[in-house]
């Protein structure tokens, strides 16, 4: 991996190392959330129905969320939302330590943890332009992932653990504790506004541009389709309690959890060859299918470790696709539009999971399990198929003759 973006940047270390401690305590909660649900429920819907409670306060607040990032001080977004994202699993906590904890204290909680990712996500992630040079976004966003990908792994490993000695409570009370750490390090961040500094009032015009800049960029669209499909339809990660089950080893949730993210993290330690590939939308989309194609593996393997490794090439396939999306983001979209624009990325790499879990939790009722992941699995692979055609600019993206990357590019070195 390159390692440049880690050694010459402060801050950029202060967000990575941050973003990776709160995600490892968020990943025990989000292993834990849906564990509670099925244990009280024992329910496919009850489960799924996490993901529909969080899709209208993310849409709404993570557009919001991005017009923000553009008019306010990005730190302080960052660290308002941690600290009562923080508040929220301490509830959680509290709930969980009751004789009969309710069910619809869980749902709620979901749906305001949503509330604050949204605002959150969009400062977060328009912060790091500016701290990274414009010739090392790639390798910054390489480095980004293996922050999702360490969490995703250890994370719900420990998840597993805790909830098997500790129950519920010793999961939500780690996940507290990460997140004081975390406010600890943002503390630290300088102050970082939009270029412009502006500070107007954030109003529906405000977030109506920054829409319109989206859909004039088709190959930006193209990159929020493609995920948007690959997540709808080859998420069923709702269904992993379930599948522990059905392959008679519920001690392996954790296992199962984890194995897309050992995928993505040997791919993210292998990401040195990104920086040689400049055809990022063609990359997107066959890594975007090959993540459909280890879904549907799954549905039609009985085999514990074979399930292990098709779930680890999905992930290693979706890590790959993300790094070339938020390489093309960054590295092509203005300084005074990119919270807005965070705000649309949020949406498509967020809601599709939600949605996801709905669909699947939804055919596992009408069908079986198996089909649920199978389905889901060909639906993508013809859908994100169905994108690249239908947005031949994503498909024929190259960030050598780029007219909006070549700007950026220029205006970077301007700055630098």
């Amino acid at each position: 991996m390159d390692l440049t973006p880690l050694r010459e940047s402060r801050d950029f270390r202060m967000v990575l190392f941050s973003g990776l401690i709160t995600y490892l305590g968020s990943m025990i909660t989000y292993v834990a959330l849906p564990f509670q649900v099925a244990q009280l429920t024992g329910s496919f819907l009850a489960v799924g129905l996490i993901g529909l409670v969080e899709l209208a306060p993310l849409v709404i607040f993570g557009l919001y969320g991005g017009a923000l990032a553009d008019s306010v001080d990005r730190r302080v977004m960052v660290i308002a939302t941690e600290v009562a994202a923080g508040v929220l699993v301490a509830v959680l906590l509290v709930n969980a330590m009751l004789p009969s904890p309710h069910l619809w204290i869980l749902y709620a909680i979901a749906m305001l943890l949503a509330v604050a990712d949204g605002l959150q996500r969009p400062s977060l992630d328009a912060i790091i332009p500016r701290v990274v040079p414009h010739d090392q976004l790639a390798a910054a966003g390489a480095l980004n992932s293996l922050k999702w990908q360490l969490g995703g792994i250890v994370g719900p490993a420990i998840g597993g653990i805790l909830l098997s000695a500790g129950g519920a409570v010793a999961a939500y009370g780690v996940d507290v504790a990460t997140f004081a750490v975390s406010v600890a390090l943002l503390w630290r961040l300088r102050s970082i506004r939009a270029a412009g500094d502006s500070t107007d009032r954030v109003t529906l015009r405000h977030i109506t541009e920054g829409m319109r800049y989206a859909w004039s960029r088709k190959d930006l669209m193209g990159t929020y389709a493609v995920d948007l499909i690959a997540m709808i339809f080859a998420f069923p990660y709702v269904l992993f309690p379930f599948l522990a089950e059905d392959l008679g080893a519920p001690w392996a949730l954790g296992l199962l959890y984890s194995a897309g993210a050992v995928g993505s993290l040997f791919a993210t330690l292998t990401s040195g060859w990104t920086s040689m590939v400049h055809r990022h939308g063609r990359a997107i989309v066959i890594a975007a299918a090959v993540w459909g194609l280890g879904i549907a593996l799954v549905g039609v393997s009985t085999s514990l470790w074979l399930v292990l490794v098709f779930l680890a090439v999905a992930g290693a396939a979706d890590m790959i696709s993300g790094v070339f999306r938020m390489t093309m983001w960054n590295q092509t979209i203005p300084d005074e539009v990119r919270g807005r624009m965070a705000g649309i990325e949020l949406l498509s790499y967020s809601v599709g999971p939600l949605l996801g879990q709905v669909r699947s939790s939804a055919a596992a009722s009408l069908t079986s399990l198996r089909a649920s992941f199978i389905s889901g699995g060909i639906l993508c692979i013809a859908g994100v198929a169905l994108s690249a055609f239908a947005l031949p600019s994503l498909w024929n993206y190259d960030d050598r003759t780029s007219e909006h990357a070549q700007r950026e590019r220029e205006r970077r070195r301007d700055v630098e």
